[in-house]
């Protein structure tokens, strides 16, 4: 009968235990939940406050949703998680920082992203903005020039599930016109003007969206349209500060 009753306690004490675990890894769910959502109510107010530059009150309902879905905790170093919900751009190592989110849900938005499009992203970075792309459209292709940035960002995708990602290292510059034309590019680099290569991979009917200054002067994120007759109209959104974009064309 002791036998019995040590078996049972051992049980029980190990049910408690799972069941303290799982308690605790809801409420670190939680927690980050709730600072997606902070983070959404955040953005929500930045877009408000640049309304004038944007001609809009709101962003499209899908972007808001992806961003309160993908665990950008997951794409900073560990240094910085605590930091990670802050409406703020953070260094991701190789002197490259992830984008502020109100940055990344606004070139989400500019493109007009829809379930069926195929993406080019240039600059991978941590693979935070390939994430939120993945989530609104089919097919994501990203280029990044730094190696190690990009072997980390490729097996971080994987790892979280997201297998319409393809990656390679490469100078974005150039595109990736073995997969061209692309619904929408998003360039992630601040360039010294716009690449025609990647003006040239757009299809008629896309949307890019670009910072053109150097690091030292104002930058303009742009918008680029290329119409159904080739046609391109650009339109500058609102200043911006990127790291540049480099490789060969420098």
């Amino acid at each position: 009968m002791a036998g019995m009753t040590m078996r049972v306690s051992r049980r029980t004490l190990f049910c408690g235990g799972v069941m303290l675990l799982s308690l605790a890894s809801v409420a670190m769910a939680d927690e980050y939940a709730q600072a997606r959502q902070n983070l959404i109510e955040e953005i929500q107010q930045d877009v408000r406050d640049t309304s004038l530059y944007l001609d809009k009150e709101a962003l499209d309902p899908r972007v808001m949703a992806a961003i309160g879905k993908v665990p950008r905790h997951e794409f900073v170093p560990a240094e910085v998680r605590h930091k990670a919900y802050i409406n703020r751009p953070l260094p991701i190592g190789y002197g490259q920082t992830i984008s502020q989110p109100y940055i990344v849900a606004l070139m989400s938005d500019l493109i007009k992203p829809r379930a069926g499009d195929q993406v080019l992203e240039l600059g991978t970075g941590s693979g935070y903005q390939a994430a939120i792309l993945a989530e609104l459209t089919a097919r994501v292709y990203s280029i990044e020039i730094i190696e190690a940035l990009g072997t980390e960002a490729d097996e971080r995708l994987s790892r979280l599930g997201y297998d319409n990602v393809t990656l390679r290292i490469g100078d974005g510059y150039y595109g990736w016109e073995e997969h061209a034309p692309f619904d929408a590019i998003v360039v992630t680099a601040a360039a010294s003007h716009v690449p025609p290569p990647l003006v040239a991979q757009l299809k008629p009917g896309g949307r890019m969206v670009i910072p053109v200054g150097s690091r030292f002067l104002t930058q303009q994120l742009l918008l680029i349209e290329k119409q159904a007759d080739g046609e391109v109209i650009t339109r500058q959104i609102l200043p911006v500060k990127f790291v540049p974009l480099t490789g060969e064309h420098d």
